[in-house]
């Protein structure tokens, strides 16, 4: 199958290496001539603008794969360029409210607008991307052959209209705030409890091998905590994308309460005015293995 990129940073250009490993054909534009060097020496055929891809692409399947505050200004240039069968996919973290809106938007040029909530950072390209799809059945029909290559098995599925793909996404990061603060909790409460010179990577590995409570947020800590037991060279100051921001705003609306969540939440607040501990540094160490995120959020401040 042959599908167009746009955006290649860290996701995308992953995602692309995937799909042409899998046998697909993959166009795509990059504003960043350097970024679109690196696809093309892997098998990406790129393009200098985004004119130059759509007009490469037989079937206008184009895949949006950049910051959420750039979707719009996108999505109005495609608009004005795109055959009215074009697929346009979101596949990064927007807010699902907005993915409704523009949804809307694009059907008055009968173009689909399809909300992917991606899931897997930088370990995506080995073991597959989870996604949580929404929008048009139809259209995600023609999607089948792209996302059964891109998830791992049973790793993507379609949740509903316009919108569903990045609400369930939304929630899955919440939910991912709340656990890595846990864990990082109780990390620091063997660091700074009675017993002194606690192995922290021996107790994730053993936590990690038959308990409860394994899963690949503490297999990654068990891997930051063997190579750097302190976390040394680690500020702690923790930022937040925004999804976990609207799922409060979200549940505040529908009376859900989510204390776990935002209390999470509130830590890498707190942690952005100051208030840095051990917890804060695993949490920052975590995202780094995971999602490639800098270690030391307070030095671009």
């Amino acid at each position: 199958m042959t599908i167009g990129f746009i955006g290649l940073g860290k996701m995308g250009a992953n995602m692309t290496k995937r799909l042409v490993e899998a046998g697909h054909k993959v166009l795509a534009y990059d504003p960043n001539p350097d970024a679109r060097i690196t696809a093309a020496n892997g098998g990406v055929e790129t393009y200098e603008s985004r004119s130059a891809l759509l007009v490469a692409l037989e079937q206008q399947i184009v895949w949006l794969m950049i910051p959420p505050e750039y979707v719009d200004d996108e999505l109005d240039a495609l608009l004005d360029e795109v055959n009215d069968d074009a697929i346009v996919i979101d596949g990064g973290n927007s807010d699902y409210r907005l993915s409704i809106k523009r949804a809307a938007r694009a059907a008055e040029r009968n173009v689909a607008f399809i909300d992917i909530g991606t899931s897997g950072g930088i370990l995506g390209p080995e073991r597959g991307y989870a996604m949580m799809v929404g929008g048009d059945k139809n259209s995600v029909k023609k999607l089948n052959p792209i996302l059964n290559d891109l998830a791992p098995t049973d790793g993507w599925d379609y949740f509903g209209p316009s919108g569903s793909g990045h609400f369930v996404k939304m929630a899955h990061n919440a939910i991912e705030y709340g656990l890595m603060q846990s864990y990082a909790e109780g990390y620091q409460l063997l660091k700074d409890g009675p017993f002194k010179d606690i192995d922290l990577a021996a107790a994730a590995s053993v936590w990690q091998n038959g308990s409860i409570i394994q899963s690949l947020l503490n297999q990654l800590a068990t891997k930051t905590l063997t190579k750097n037991p302190k976390l040394d060279g680690i500020d702690g100051i923790v930022a937040e994308s925004g999804e976990t921001r609207w799922a409060l705003e979200v549940a505040d609306k529908h009376d859900v309460t989510l204390p776990a969540i935002k209390a999470a939440f509130q830590a890498r607040l707190d942690s952005q005015d100051g208030q840095i501990n051990f917890a804060t540094k695993l949490v920052a160490a975590l995202r780094n293995q995971f999602g490639g995120h800098d270690l030391n959020e307070g030095s671009k401040q």
